[in-house]
């Protein structure tokens, strides 16, 4: 099977299993984060097979639609991958990826795997999380959970553990100031840190136009 068959059979797999998923989460999430990584993958010297599938699984079974079992998607991965017959090193670098990637497991402060097409992947997914579309996801997932938008009263948490994260209910935009908003210094390629910065720039004009009609002076 050639590089590119791999990556067609991947999207269509992909495709299918998220067919019902939640808005924020669901196969166009991950094409704009193929894409990304693509874009970003142009000025890295990585394994672009790594990189296009990586990316392409990456949300296959998000933890949080899981009831928090972070095994499922490394496993649904693995199945899929194992059929296709691809080489095991590849194989287990995925896995890693799928692993690794979310901003969660950062909050944990233990590094325990790394590599180049992980940050570009990583990087990818980052950008989907912030500016029009990170926001428009955010409230989104928000909606889905029946959560308050904004409520003065309930403070964003700055020093949540990776526990806390997994079990926030709280109002939406306080996950601009938990997670959005600190994105743009974890990028790890300088073209991520470019697309970043205007995306960042456009959230914060967002919340000062936000916080000027909730208090009623726009």
């Amino acid at each position: 099977m050639t590089q590119e068959q791999i990556i067609n059979e991947t999207k269509l797999f992909v495709k299918k299993t998220l067919t019902n998923a939640e808005g924020g989460h669901d196969w166009f999430h991950t094409l704009r984060v193929y894409n990304n990584a693509l874009l970003i993958a142009k000025s890295e010297t990585v394994d672009l097979l790594i990189v296009s599938i990586g990316a392409l699984l990456h949300d296959i079974a998000d933890s949080k639609f899981y009831d928090g079992d972070e095994s499922v998607g490394p496993h649904m991965a693995r199945e899929f991958l194992f059929k296709l017959n691809i080489d095991s090193t590849i194989i287990e670098h995925v896995i890693n990826i799928i692993k690794h990637i979310s901003f969660k497991n950062s909050l944990s402060g233990k590094v325990t795997f790394t590599s180049k097409e992980l940050k570009v992947i990583q990087d990818a997914d980052r950008l989907d999380a912030i500016g029009a579309i990170g926001i428009a996801r955010c409230f989104n997932y928000g909606g889905f959970k029946n959560r308050p938008m904004f409520d003065p009263a309930i403070k964003p948490n700055l020093n949540m553990t990776k526990a806390e994260y997994k079990t926030s209910t709280a109002p939406t935009i306080n996950h601009f100031y938990e997670k959005l908003l600190l994105l743009k210094n974890k990028m790890n390629t300088e073209t991520a840190k470019k697309l970043a910065s205007k995306r960042h720039k456009y959230m914060l004009e967002f919340l000062n136009q936000f916080y000027n009609e909730w208090d009623g002076k726009s």
